[in-house]
């Protein structure tokens, strides 16, 4: 961390944050440039943050990426969207089809959509497409006071694509690796004379396989909208968005042996994307349908009072075969003396077969009071809002564990090093497994208040929120309750300097009951952070420097003793330092990042799968001479991440991957792109776990774009 400390300190000198969206400078010309710099990313009253309060002046950490940052860097799933961000891990399990796992300060985090949340449960609905948004939010550490229960890491926002008076349309054609076809449309267009009515429709079809066999990538995504806006003081606007998804599941839980650590001949797997599963068994579809309603209105030239209303629902078909886990540092492989007949192999593992039918509805509303009042001489910055939503969730599967291998029944079994597919057990026989789940049904209602008080230089943030939350799976019933608060001070000197302290709580509810027959209480955590953000003066561009220490407490059994399952003891400890930064250089834009971090959970151990450090660089360069050409290159460093218990320890080594875009303007309407990730076709793991498998990481994927702009 005193490395970190110094690297960032001298770079800060001639770098500035990607959050170039809060770079508002200290002197009299600050408002214009804010105006200049908002390309960047525009505040949104549907952000992350649920404020207009710029950045610069709010004591806690935000990254932000705008769609054209997005597609510069080619970012193809939300995943990779996070992967250029000071500690964030985009792509904790390496490729991945079923969902979007980021992880924020070493805790994984929920995902948002226009400041609801948009995801529960496990493998029910559809993944957010990247065409579809404006930009992405990611508000670090504790939110409880925002947004209610949830993490304390963080969370991730993303804002829809709304209908724009200035909006240009395309028609964008992509073809790439593993045989990628994608067409994207974007429409936006005036519906009235007077602008009064707004349309706009933003459409995706693809059809693509990927870096492993047998496992494809089909969407369909359909999102129109439509704002009616009476007055420049009033818009509302309605989003449809309905999406199918056709594809097998990325994840293979290909074994720790033959990929981290050498099979027992002292080789590894030919192929560590070998496709596990079975060709006419394996599927993971979904759709999705929901309706988003934001309403905006300035009531005075001091208030504002804006809300998010969304209904949706989800459902997924899911089958999955996959090598059985064995855990505790045992080998997945089988015994030849276990097979029948004669064989010599030494990868064939036995497989289980697992289906399922997931479903879930949501309904929710946030209404939000902002107003801005001066009392003497203090100005305040007043957000008032309440939050209800209901969600069911429903899972209906069957666990076929070890395809009958467990039982001498050896049919499914499959070797690694040379696959060849036996088909699935017949639906009578995971019919004996099936287990009819009941509905999960989750009501929360929050009430929060917040207040930024200015005195000349002085920020203070002030915030609090009450929650309820019961919780109701059709056996039991258990209801919450939970104050969170929050509390900031931020300086802002006249040179662009603005140090800042800050504190944060968050919750989460933890159904079930101690052994006294008393509910167990939310899992609580708290954050501690300390950083200093500065706008330069000379140049467009921004850096911060952030500490935090988060703690959580109250965790359901820690140890996982048997005895004590049902009691809440320990706390893990997160400490880490980032570092964030964006510049205008002439030609040259630049982002640099980097973190470091020491995570333990109550027995000492380091959290799975999080990385020790990241650090990205990414520069775009549009020369001058060559006026119709762009150029971006970027790198990507990743840390070794540790999965530990109390008998085996296993490290996945770090890894450093390149980033290339080329960019060519071939007329007045017409665009052609090249993307690049993992230049080099670089074969590497993103972690490993201890019950015994590893995922391998995203290989070179190369896209080619043309854009019709009209």
């Amino acid at each position: 961390m005193r490395k970190l400390s110094s690297i960032a300190l001298v770079t800060g000198a001639v770098l500035a944050s990607p959050m170039a969206a809060q770079a508002q400078n200290s002197s009299a010309d600050a408002s214009s440039n804010l105006e200049t710099i908002e390309v960047k990313g525009v505040r949104s009253a549907f952000g992350a943050t649920k404020t207009s309060v710029p950045i610069v002046e709010m004591a806690r950490s935000v990254s932000v990426e705008t769609l054209d940052d997005l597609l510069d860097k080619g970012a193809f799933n939300l995943s990779q969207t996070t992967t250029y961000m000071a500690g964030v891990t985009g792509e904790t399990y390496g490729f991945a089809t079923r969902g979007d796992t980021i992880s924020s300060r070493g805790l994984t985090i929920p995902r948002y959509r226009d400041s609801i949340q948009e995801l529960f449960g496990s493998y029910n609905s559809t993944r957010a497409e990247v065409y579809t948004l404006e930009q992405v939010e990611l508000l670090k550490g504790p939110a409880s006071v925002l947004y209610g229960q949830g993490s304390p890491g963080g969370l991730v926002n993303y804002v829809s694509k709304t209908p724009k008076e200035t909006q240009a349309s395309e028609v964008r054609l992509d073809y790439g690796s593993f045989d990628k076809k994608q067409l994207s449309v974007d429409t936006n267009h005036a519906l009235s004379d007077d602008n009064t009515w707004l349309g706009r429709f933003v459409g995706i079809y693809r059809d693509a396989d990927s870096q492993v066999d047998y496992v494809n990538d089909d969407t369909r995504v359909a999102m129109p909208s439509i704002s009616f806006a009476p007055s420049s003081d009033t818009r509302f606007t309605l989003i449809g968005l309905f999406q199918d998804t056709n594809s097998d599941t990325g994840a293979q839980f290909i074994p720790i042996e033959g990929t981290l650590l050498p099979l027992a001949n002292g080789g590894y797997l030919p192929d560590q994307d070998v496709y596990a599963g079975e060709p006419d068994f394996n599927k993971y579809d979904t759709q999705s349908s929901q309706l988003t309603l934001l309403g905006e209105h300035a009531i005075n030239e001091t208030t504002q009072l804006t809300f998010t209303a969304l209904w949706r629902d989800g459902e997924a078909d899911y089958q999955q075969a996959w090598p059985v886990f064995t855990g505790a540092g045992n080998s997945r492989y089988l015994d030849n003396t276990q097979l029948p007949g004669d064989t010599s192999s030494d990868t064939t593992v036995a497989r289980t077969f697992y289906s399922a039918d997931n479903t879930f509805t949501q309904q929710a509303v946030d209404v939000r009071l902002s107003k801005t009042v001066s009392t003497g001489l203090l100005q305040h910055n007043i957000l008032a809002g309440a939050q209800y939503q209901q969600v069911e969730t429903d899972t209906d599967s069957a666990y076929f564990a070890g395809g009958g291998a467990y039982s001498g029944d050896f049919s499914y079994v499959l070797d690694l090093a040379n696959p060849q597919y036996t088909g699935a057990p017949d639906a009578e026989v995971l019919a004996n497994y099936f287990v009819n789940g009941p509905v999960q049904e989750v009501k929360d209602l929050g009430i929060y208040l917040s207040d930024q008080v200015s005195l000349d230089s002085w920020r203070l943030t002030l915030g609090m929120r009450y929650d309820n939350v019961d919780n109701d799976n059709g056996s039991t019933s258990q209801q919450d309750s939970n104050t969170s608060y929050s509390a900031g001070i931020l300086y802002r000197f006249e040179n662009g300097l603005s140090p800042y302290v800050s504190y944060a709580e968050s919750f989460e509810t933890v159904v079930g009951l101690t052994l006294d027959g008393e509910q167990l209480q939310p899992e609580e955590g708290r954050q501690y952070e300390a950083g200093l953000k500065y706008a330069f003066q000379d140049v467009p561009g921004f850096m911060t420097l952030s500490a935090y220490d988060i703690e959580i407490s109250n965790l359901p059994n820690p140890n996982s003793l048997p005895v004590e399952a049902a009691q809440q003891q320990g706390e893990t400890s997160i400490k880490g330092i980032e570092f964030e930064s964006y510049v205008v250089l002439g030609e040259f834009t630049a982002e640099l990042n980097a973190a470091v971090s020491d995570t333990r959970d109550p027995n000492g151990y380091a959290l799975s799968a999080q990385p020790e450090e990241n650090a990205s660089l990414w520069v775009t360069w549009r020369p001058e001479i060559l006026a119709q050409w762009r150029f971006g290159a970027g790198l990507r460093y990743v840390g070794q991440s540790v999965a530990q218990n109390a008998q085996l320890r296993y490290e996945t080594p770090s890894y450093t991957l390149a980033d290339l875009m080329i960019e060519k303007v071939l007329s007045d309407n017409l665009v052609a792109q090249i993307n690049v990730r993992n230049l080099t076709d670089k074969t590497y793991l993103t972690s490993c776990l201890t019950r015994g498998d590893c995922f391998p990481g995203v290989r070179r994927q190369i896209n080619a774009s043309l854009t019709y702009q009209f």
